[in-house]
């Protein structure tokens, strides 16, 4: 008896979490349709499947979320109105472009801008960015999202920013890092500098505290030989992305 309704709970929680998300994902396609967003965003959501990674990512419409390094808002459009009902929203780090363009506008009035003393800086004759930071300004967060950044620093401004994520985050929380895949252990050249190796990835965040959770094949492009700089015409928009989901620990 006890076996036959293992089965039983395990398809009623499925079913529930496919019901969580409906809501987000009714939202996330209003959010889409939205006319703030340019053509040139919109363009990319074939690519960049938003409905589906961040269903992979665990999102739900009553979350605590910080987006680090949004640049010019793609993802920011996005998860604010899902976010701005029921949950609280805020983006840290690099948020120059979103300040100025996008919380400015009507429907991102509850965007909170965090962690504004964080200094990104490229010193002289290195191909990466620094970080020096202290914490994110919050905690209990449920989800902290990076997409397509991580690669911009060098080792010691990819264990600040994972340590900041880490205190921020709530035990259970999800820290989303999405990146372009360079090959393993591939030495740094002009052709990669905006690739990194996933396993390096893996490595450095589990050492800051995380547990690996998994990873989405969402952004797998085959067709990407990883040999050139993400922004080469025969290979922008159809670069190999990396989906990993990393977890703080409950104790």
């Amino acid at each position: 008896m006890i076996k036959s309704f293992v089965p039983f709970l395990l398809l009623i929680a499925g079913l529930a979490q496919a019901s969580d998300y409906s809501s987000v994902e009714t939202k996330l396609n209003a959010a889409m349709a939205s006319d703030i967003r340019t053509a040139e965003e919109v363009e990319r959501d074939d690519n960049r499947k938003p409905v589906e990674t961040l269903e992979f990512f665990g999102l739900r419409d009553d979350m605590t979320v910080v987006e680090l390094l949004p640049g010019g808002g793609w993802y920011t459009k996005l998860l604010a109105p899902v976010l701005a009902e029921n949950g609280e929203f805020y983006v840290a780090l690099g948020t120059g472009r979103v300040k100025e363009n996008v919380l400015n506008q009507k429907g991102f009035e509850q965007v909170n801008v965090i962690a504004e003393d964080a200094k990104i800086f490229r010193p002289e004759g290195s191909r990466s960015y620094a970080l020096e930071m202290g914490e994110l300004g919050v905690d209990d967060v449920d989800i902290v999202f990076t997409f397509r950044n991580y690669h911009n620093f060098g080792p010691e401004g990819r264990a600040a920013m994972n340590a900041a994520v880490f205190n921020a985050l709530k035990p259970g929380g999800i820290y989303a890092v999405v990146d372009h895949t360079r090959r393993h252990m591939e030495a740094d050249d002009n052709e990669n500098r905006r690739r990194i190796d996933p396993v390096l990835a893996i490595l450095e965040i589990e050492s800051a505290g995380f547990e690996f959770v998994g990873y989405s094949d969402l952004h797998f492009r085959p067709d990407d030989e990883l040999v050139y700089e993400v922004g080469r015409k025969t290979v922008t928009g159809n670069t190999d992305r990396w989906t990993l989901k990393f977890r703080k620990p409950l104790d």
